[in-house]
């Protein structure tokens, strides 16, 4: 006890916590939120005023992108198609003319090569160029626009652009021929085709719907047109030879490529248990590139990812110098107005910066300040909590707090103060029952040891009445710490119950004939009154009887000479004056005919060690734990206790519990009374 004291007189000379810093308070985070909130929805208003201004005007000036894009793509064509920007002067003009703006072209060193503008003093061109026009290297966003969304390969370079792959006008009608017949071949086989000539002049045969697998079941050969021809078979050699020294110069050996540009590994090396050809792995081609023809199978070593990609980057080397000499050098475009502006964005003046600034600055004013005051509003009662459940833990006395009002704030604020107050409570029943439960304990210790001490001092002769009157006392304390137990148990909720069907009349006879001889000596009148053949009822029999017998005990100590105690079981009714036999609930009451209770008392009848005679004498009553005993074991059989009292005239307590699952429905009968 010493050391609890002590560390409850630590616990109170240590100072309160320190103050939350702001940036950890409720308050902080709050303005924290309300900043950012009003920041963001300053920023967003302004995006969105910028942004449908920039609209706005691009709107009314006629600046399309994909007008714009329509213009990239054409003099992407020019290059892919012209080795020089030799007179691309017309075709400038003709889209400056369609598009009402102005089309400049320079080369990268910003020499003119091509502008729309009129007159001899031309405006200068901006610093920033709209984009770059090589078709070696597109620009995929400006070429998925002007393609309707069909964009370019993964290399980036312009499919139109085929260099020495591009057909001779002898081999592209030779070839057009054979795919003309072999589009009626199978037209007469009920498969409709098209013949599709691609950029370099070579013509395919196209399946309507995409199928080319509907053609295989025809005799119409379509391999004839993926052979290539011979210029093909020479741009072939000499793109890979172009590969392979890419490829030695970084100390790899040389790739075979395929007419479809795919490749296979260059050296044959036997791999035991491994036959057959490595499958070739594809990289960006011409769209209209000749099919690959079947290659013997020899047996590769595996290709690793690196290896992968060095090929294909050394493939992807190898045809842009291979298509250099064929497609114009890379050049600069300039769109803009007749005046020689540039596509305009949206600017914001000084003036106007400023006033979005001090609308911001303004915004963010009222919602810090609006969020100070909510904040401090929110935190003031809740310093107040925080306060009263320090000092509560510190030991002193609980004090309640203000309630502000019915908000979240309000009612923790009232769950607080109940808490408080449950908890005052609590803490005055312990000390009663800490006291209470000394003095139980005082009274038969204190007799035993008067006795054994007389004895021991030889004022007392350890005769049988002597022996009778230790035990009396032995038993007694038995009792009161077999009753702590009990409690104890079910607080812990490690009361064991036995269940079974039991017989309520037979039950309440066993109680009254236990009680019989104690209410004879008092002069009192035990009855019992139950239906035939009683109501049933599945419960630890054992326990129902230290219930049922703490109530008569307690019925028959209270009850003057000549008074009536009455033992009764009874069905839950219904409306209809019928008695549910075998469910709903069972009653038993115990009835005495003594002084009664005061109304103030009632409600406190069952709490431990409690007595409405103050002085606990032994004469007038026990150890005030036997109806506390009795609500527990109720409890656990799923029930509950009652008690109704008249002062002067008399109580009655009633135990409800739950009857047995099988129901049914018969008339009551009458009621059978047994005296004692």
């Amino acid at each position: 006890m010493r050391r609890a004291r002590g560390h409850g007189a630590r616990e109170r000379g240590r100072p309160d916590r320190a103050r939350l810093p702001l940036r950890r308070s409720l308050l902080g985070r709050l303005l924290a939120v309300s900043a950012l909130v009003a920041a963001c929805s300053v920023a967003a208003t302004a995006w969105i005023a910028v942004q449908t201004t920039s609209g706005a005007i691009k709107q009314e000036q006629g600046q399309n992108l994909t007008a714009d894009a329509r213009i990239y793509d054409t003099l992407l064509e020019y290059a892919a198609r012209n080795p020089t920007w030799d007179g691309v002067g017309a075709t400038v003009r003709e889209l400056a003319r369609e598009s009402g703006r102005r089309v400049a072209l320079t080369t990268q060193g910003r020499q003119p090569l091509a502008d729309s503008a009129t007159g001899e003093a031309a405006p200068a061109l901006p610093p920033q160029a709209s984009a770059v026009v090589d078709p070696l290297s597109v620009d995929t966003v400006l070429a998925a626009r002007g393609t309707d969304g069909q964009g370019t390969g993964a290399d980036r370079i312009d499919p139109r652009a085929v260099g020495p792959f591009r057909l001779s006008a002898a081999d592209s009608r030779a070839l057009r021929r054979t795919a003309d017949d072999k589009v009626a071949c199978l037209n007469r086989a009920g498969i409709a085709s098209d013949v599709v000539v691609g950029a370099s002049g070579r013509p395919r045969v196209q399946i309507v719907g995409n199928d080319p697998e509907r053609a295989l079941g025809t005799r119409c050969d379509l391999a004839a047109l993926d052979t290539p021809t011979r210029s093909e078979r020479k741009a072939l050699d000499a793109l890979t030879e172009l590969a392979d020294a890419c490829l030695k110069r970084q100390g790899r050996e040389g790739v075979r490529l395929n007419n479809d540009l795919s490749w296979g590994d260059p050296a044959p090396v036997a791999v035991p248990g491994e036959p057959g050809a490595v499958v070739p792995r594809p990289v960006p081609a011409p769209r209209d590139a000749p099919a690959e023809q079947t290659a013997p199978s020899v047996e590769m070593p595996e290709l690793t990812g690196e290896n992968d990609r060095a090929i294909a980057s050394c493939v992807g080397t190898a045809r842009t110098e291979q298509l250099s000499s064929y497609v114009a050098s890379p050049a600069l475009l300039f769109i803009g107005d007749e005046g020689g502006a540039t596509l305009p964005g949206f600017d914001l003046s000084p003036t106007n910066t400023a006033r979005i600034a001090g609308a911001a600055a303004l915004v963010l004013a009222l919602t810090v300040g609006a969020s100070v005051f909510a904040g401090a509003r929110l935190v003031r009662p809740l310093h107040a909590l925080t306060g009263a459940a320090q000092r509560m833990r510190d030991g002193e006395q609980p004090a309640s707090v203000p309630v502000s009002g019915d908000d979240e704030v309000g009612r923790l604020a009232a769950a607080f103060n109940d808490m408080s107050a449950h908890r005052a409570r609590l803490e005055e029943q312990r000390k009663a029952m800490v006291s209470d439960v000394a003095h139980e304990l005082r009274t038969p210790l204190s007799n035993i040891r008067g006795w054994l001490e007389a004895a021991q001092d030889g004022l007392a002769d350890p005769d049988p009445a002597f022996v009778s009157s230790l035990l009396e006392e032995a038993v007694l304390l038995q009792h009161i710490i077999d009753d702590l137990q009990d409690l104890a148990a079910a607080d812990a909720g490690a009361l064991r119950l036995h269940p079974e069907p039991v017989e309520v009349r037979e039950l309440l006879g066993q109680v009254a004939a236990a009680h019989q001889a104690r209410a004879e000596n008092a002069g009192v009148t035990l009855a019992v009154t139950a239906t035939a053949p009683g109501p049933a009822l599945s419960a630890d029999p054992v326990r129902l009887r230290q219930a049922v017998g703490n109530l008569v005990s307690n019925a028959v100590r209270h009850t003057p000479e000549g008074g009536r105690v009455t033992l009764r079981a009874y069905a839950s009714e219904d409306g209809c004056g019928t008695v549910v036999i075998g469910g709903g609930t069972v009653v038993i009451e115990v009835t005495d005919t003594g002084s009664g209770i005061p109304a103030d008392d009632l409600p406190h009848v069952f709490d431990r060690f409690w007595r409405a005679e103050k002085s606990r004498s032994r004469r007038t009553g026990g150890s005030g734990l036997g109806l506390a005993i009795v609500r527990k074991l109720v409890e656990a059989h799923g029930g509950t206790a009652e008690a109704t009292s008249t002062e002067g005239a008399g109580s009655t307590f009633a135990l409800r519990l739950p009857g047995a699952s099988e129901q049914g429905h018969r008339p009551a009968p009458d009621g059978m009374t047994t005296a004692f």
